[in-house]
């Protein structure tokens, strides 16, 4: 039996897809459940009108076997999902770059998802110095134009970074960067409510925020036994001691504190899809929630309810990394 879809779509910067305001994916996903579990988990978020997948690959060299993205290709047959149902998203690491070339990370993606193209491929943070932005404009233009990725976007890069690089898309003929993948929660506000990304967003620019519940903190997991993600501004201590307070906001509004968290992404005005990891129905369901709460609470409210959890104004520039 299926589900009446109820998570809208918004468009993807000026020239991406449609995409549901809520994507699922994260570090070690589908490895980490019952493969049954997952595609029931999954076959459950399209019919309620989830359309976006990340199946990054996040293995580490020297680290143990990644296999989500495997994973995934087996999880969609099983739950009779066409490759029409669902856009996969792709991660392009810019650490090997160009020694690794673009297409060669993203043939082995691909072949490792089993789909013949990535709707939106995610260019990995910017580590280094040397790097060199317009011919990685060319080489994501080439890709564009044989039909190998359909847009793409960038994560936790600067303003001025992404400014840059679409200067160098559009001389290539490529639309650019339609997204900028952004660290965003009642805590960590610092980079996608600041002035130099408001302006990026008012052209066009779209924000898929990701890390909302702080690799789990924020939904009460205070002491994580898996790897998160880096923590700019060396806040995380003072994420972790507002947790408490968010779930008391969470409780007197009758909800979870991870719905809660979903639900504030969603009140950004750039915000195209929140990005998220279940590896259970009910954090599925939950997740999908934040949405009615939106409604009954109202975007204004739900912000000014949480403004006191902001720990990282002062800590980052919200120029961006």
């Amino acid at each position: 039996m299926t589900t009446q879809p109820i998570v809208p779509r918004r468009r993807l910067g000026t020239a991406g897809p449609e995409v549901s305001a809520l994507s699922l994916g994260s570090w070690h996903t589908y490895d980490r459940m019952d493969f049954g579990d997952a595609v029931a988990m999954v076959r459950r978020a399209v019919d309620l009108g989830i359309n976006l997948f990340d199946v990054a690959v996040y293995g580490l060299p020297g680290g143990p076997p990644v296999f989500t993205d495997v994973l995934f290709s087996a999880i969609v047959r099983a739950a009779g999902l066409a490759r029409e149902d669902y856009l996969l998203s792709a991660k392009l690491w810019l650490e090997p770059y160009p020694e690794m070339s673009l297409r060669d990370q993203l043939g082995n993606a691909l072949f490792r998802a089993g789909v013949e193209h990535a709707d939106l491929a995610v260019l990995g943070d910017i580590r280094r110095d040397d790097l060199d932005l317009r011919r990685l404009a060319e080489d994501l233009a080439e890709l564009e134009r044989e039909g190998l990725i359909g847009c793409w976007g960038v994560n936790n890069w600067s303003a001025t970074a992404v400014r840059t690089i679409r200067e160098h898309a559009l001389a290539a003929g490529s639309p650019g960067p339609q997204l900028a993948q952004l660290k965003y929660s009642p805590c960590r506000r610092a980079i996608p409510d600041g002035e130099p990304f408001a302006a990026l967003f008012a052209e066009g620019l779209s924000m898929q925020a990701s890390d909302v519940l702080e690799g789990g903190i924020l939904a009460g997991r205070t002491s994580p036994s898996r790897e998160i993600g880096r923590d700019p501004g060396g806040v995380r201590d003072r994420i972790t001691a507002a947790a408490p307070g968010l779930a008391a906001v969470a409780a007197d509004l009758g909800t979870t504190p991870a719905q809660l968290c979903v639900a504030f992404t969603l009140t950004h005005p750039a915000t195209a899809t929140v990005l998220f990891g279940a590896s259970r129905m009910a954090q599925l369901d939950d997740n999908v929630g934040a949405l009615a709460l939106v409604e009954r609470v109202g975007a204004e409210q739900l912000r000014e309810l949480v403004s006191p959890y902001w720990v990282d104004g002062g800590s980052v520039d919200p120029e961006g990394p």
